[in-house]
């Protein structure tokens, strides 16, 4: 393997590091550092509105076209981008910053984040666009948004009638969290994923058992959105790569298993000024009101969350069967770890935003389905909102309280495009690169549509239920 990566290196956050340091700028041309790393083939790569990787392997000797250039791709045939067929071609550009060679998936193979243009100019509907509009946004405000993100998948195998089970044949216990037996069981994998990680200077530093059978989740260090967006798809694509090199499936699906917990994308999030954290109650400043040590500025964010909840459903559980785990009544292990009101708390896996400790807040219902730059540009806009208006969140639930007045969350995906669409600030993050382009408009009508196709569909519980009822 080749050296860990510097170029997308930004500043390690724990223990109080410096937030405002200028991230490692690294060769200028990604020529050298294909060279540098014996890279023959380059993933130009980027994800449409759904988080879908979309790529075109580019030899080393073209890597100065593909900076210089660009390569084009038909945009109506990625996905959901805002393009029609009779539209010209878009032309992705690579970001050199977001640079990962990996060797681990296919030797001399790297890939590298692009951005999408349309007639010479940045394409409005990219989520990474997206994403990049907003941090620019904030950061004129002197605020930057940086997130560690959960990353939850299950490894199963697909049988032959189409139905899935764990891969793991003997991972049955009805709570298998943190089961040893389960991580030895999964060793090659898990290493391989970690060794990865962190051979890319990612900071892995820890990999576990989930709730559910055959349910994981490997940790790397938090950063600034846009490094953390970049790496949760190419964590994605690896992940995915080599469980398939074992026979296996990985999916980030939210609710493979209906009486199983769900897999969710917890971020962990917090703003700076420059190398000034934000979050944590300042010396001199008035006694804390709601005792978790959290300063204004923070419990103000955490307001924004709260106020935006419905609004945000429809991007960070983005998907039908996103609702499948936030609606969850009950599962084998005895509890579904997906909230379903708009509630905050101290340390308390429960709430929808729980507090760990002064430095960070988890919003808890985004989920594995979730696109990154999306749900990152989101999440920072809410949040933003509620430090705009100085919203008061009020007192944090109580462990095991029961919420008073506190707003559900949407039910199903065409409830939260209802939400989506009647919330301003939210529209608002997904309409950052061009706001009359239309951006978030279309994306209501792209999830609305995925309702319907799903709606249309006739399963085996309407045959259960209707076969012979009447």
């Amino acid at each position: 393997m080749a050296a860990p990566l510097t170029v997308t290196s930004e500043p390690a956050l724990r223990d109080g590091a410096a937030a405002g340091t200028a991230p490692d700028a690294g060769p200028d041309r990604l020529a050298e550092l294909v060279a540098a790393h014996d890279v023959r083939f380059v993933l130009a790569m980027f994800v449409d509105l759904a988080g879908k990787p979309c790529a075109k392997l580019v030899p080393a000797r073209s890597a100065d076209e593909l900076q210089d250039e660009g390569v084009g791709f038909a945009g109506f045939a990625a996905g959901p981008l805002g393009q029609t067929p009779s539209d010209p071609d878009m032309i992705v550009r690579p970001d050199l910053r977001s640079f990962t060679p990996l060797p681990m998936v296919r030797e001399g193979m790297a890939v590298v984040q692009c951005d999408p243009y349309l007639r010479g100019e940045l394409w409005p509907f990219a989520p990474r666009v997206i994403l990049a509009a907003v941090a620019e946004q904030q950061r004129a405000r002197r605020r930057e948004l940086f997130v560690g993100a959960e990353a939850e998948y299950f490894l199963v195998e697909r049988l032959a009638d189409g139905s899935i089970r764990p891969a793991d044949s003997l991972d049955r216990a009805d709570q298998p969290c943190y089961d040893a037996h389960g991580l030895t069981r999964m060793y090659d994998h898990l290493t391989s994923v970690a060794d990865a990680m962190n051979g890319l200077g990612w900071g892995n530093y820890a990999s576990d058992h989930e709730d559910a059978n055959g349910q994981f989740e490997q940790n790397f260090t938090y950063d600034r959105a846009m490094v953390t967006a970049d790496r949760i798809v190419t964590l994605r694509y690896l992940v995915r790569s080599l469980a398939e090199r074992r026979g296996l499936t990985a999916t980030f699906m939210p609710k493979p298993f209906a009486d199983r917990t769900g897999s969710g994308m917890h971020f962990h999030l917090s703003l700076w000024d420059g190398a000034s954290p934000l979050f944590p109650r300042a010396d001199g400043e008035a006694p804390d009101p709601h005792g978790l040590g959290l300063s204004d500025l923070a419990y103000a964010y955490v307001g924004g969350l709260l106020d935006h909840a419905p609004g945000l459903s429809a991007v960070i559980t983005p998907t039908v069967n996103s609702y499948k785990r936030t609606g969850a009544r009950s599962t084998a292990s005895g509890a579904t770890w997906a909230p379903r009101r708009a509630t905050y708390g101290g340390n308390d896996r429960s709430q929808l935003v729980r507090v760990p400790d002064a430095h960070r807040v988890e919003l808890r219902a985004i989920d594995g389905s979730a696109n990154p730059y999306l749900a990152a540009a989101a999440v920072l806009a809410a949040g933003a909102d509620g430090v705009d208006r100085a919203l008061d969140p009020g007192a944090p639930q109580p462990p095991g309280g029961v919420p008073d007045g506190a707003p559900d969350l949407p039910r199903t995906l065409l409830d939260a495009c209802d939400a989506f669409l009647a919330d301003p600030v939210v529209r608002g993050a997904l309409d950052a690169a061009d706001p009359s382009a239309g951006v978030s408009a279309y994306y209501a009508d792209v999830k609305r549509e995925e309702f319907y196709r799903w709606h249309a569909a006739v399963s085996a519980w309407e045959i259960d239920r209707y076969l012979s009822a009447f």
